[in-house]
């Protein structure tokens, strides 16, 4: 089979937890954003789009000139296909990019009942090699997602070996299970993964009981908060991106429909920036990236299993979040100029940092904070409306952030 020749820059496909972070991703530079409805995705607790939503959804990434995803890999179960058979009537009309999958029988569905659209693979169903992935483009398949457990060298084998349109993971939350399918949290709850309704008992506390001293538990720990046996570090590929590059990936995705706004906005500008770039010049790494990238709340970085097995450093000691900036503010705008939605509490005399698509960020001090009455107040807080001395170039859309202070 012919090696595959890269035509174009790589696709930016950003997670779209709400109408809000759907605006933002578009706003800072997403190719692509992904999303769900309330049936058959695979975060049930994510702010997911009714049909009016989509609509309104659909209006705005075309506009943007942004591809649309919509979410259908969950698990289904028999009596769920006259379900999913009435939603994919109801889709058709929004003309959406593509459906991701994961299901054969969604895919069968789909492509009985709207056989014109096109259709992802996603990560939960785990294509390690060139020849599933030939199977999946037989099938109509036209990407997958690349499973999280492969490395570089396993990666590069795909380029010469199939013409499907490879996508993955650069950067989120990684799952302790293979491809994500666990059972843990419905052996626990009844609240399963593979349906979208994960509690995360991986992330939580354990001790041990000895099985002839029932009631009498130890705990195994590695500091006073437990030893998180199961838990995950974040993935960060924002400094290997020149090898998957050259490796021929289409779509740079990164995870986090439930994650916050400033999450989105703060990701997006910088894999934007790091595309752009990259995909000229493959040397261009700007160590500015990996520090942005550490001001949004996240469990420790690494490369998960990207350069080799043996050293994948996928285990965290600890399940909480370095979390170094908040977000104190969103800049919206009315008839009367930009203002301020407060997110955070901050006070006059902190230095705050506005940041915007392309790279703006500057930090400024706040002198002065008022209300739509025009009074005066000591301190700006979350859901109020707020007047501040921004930027000159502030616009509307950017944020407002400010360096935790250790206590």
């Amino acid at each position: 089979m012919t090696q595959k020749i890269k035509t174009k820059r790589p696709e930016l496909l950003m997670p779209a937890g709400d109408m809000q972070k759907l605006k933002t991703a578009i706003r800072f530079g997403a190719d692509a954003v992904y999303l769900g409805t309330s049936a058959f995705g695979l975060r049930a607790h994510a702010g997911n789009f009714d049909i009016d939503q989509l609509r309104t959804a659909r209006k705005l990434t075309r506009e943007a000139g942004v591809a649309l995803y919509l979410t259908l890999n969950a698990s289904l179960r028999p009596d769920e296909f006259i379900i999913l058979e009435e939603l994919l009537e109801e889709l058709k009309p929004l003309d959406l990019d593509a459906y991701i999958i994961a299901d054969p029988g969604v895919l069968a569905t789909i492509r009985r009942v709207d056989s014109s659209r096109a259709i992802h693979l996603s990560t939960q169903s785990n294509s390690c090699n060139p020849q599933t992935a030939e199977f999946w483009r037989s099938c109509g398949v036209s990407r997958i997602n690349l499973a999280r457990e492969l490395t570089l060298e396993d990666i590069c084998g795909f380029a010469g070996e199939t013409t499907i349109e490879l996508e993955c993971f650069v950067h989120g939350a990684m799952c302790v299970a293979h491809s994500g399918r666990c059972l843990l949290s419905t052996a626990l709850l009844g609240r399963s993964a593979n349906r979208g309704d994960c509690a995360q008992p991986c992330r939580w506390n354990y001790e041990l009981v000895e099985e002839t001293r029932p009631g009498e538990s130890f705990a195994i720990e590695e500091d006073y908060r437990g030893t998180y046996i199961m838990n995950s570090r974040d993935l960060c590929l924002v400094e290997q991106l020149p090898q998957l590059l050259a490796a021929g990936i289409d779509s740079f995705k990164v995870e986090g429909r439930m994650k916050s706004l400033y999450y989105v906005a703060t990701t997006a500008r910088i894999y934007r920036d790091a595309i752009d770039r990259l995909s000229v010049d493959p040397t261009d790494i700007d160590p500015l990236w990996r520090k942005e990238l550490e001001k949004v709340s996240h469990r420790p970085y690494d490369t998960g299993f990207l350069f080799g097995h043996e050293d994948a450093k996928i285990h965290a000691a600890d399940t909480h979040y370095i979390r170094t900036h908040d977000f104190v503010g969103f800049i919206r705008s009315d008839e009367n100029g930009l203002w301020v939605e407060g997110r955070n509490r901050f006070f006059l005399g902190d230095e705050v940092e506005l940041i915007g698509p392309e790279m703006r960020q500057k930090k400024f001090c706040v002198e002065k904070i008022q209300n739509f009455s025009g009074e005066d107040l000591p301190a700006g807080q979350p859901n109020s409306q707020l007047r501040l001395q921004l930027p000159d170039w502030a616009e509307e859309g950017d944020l407002l952030r400010l360096k935790r202070v250790e206590k």
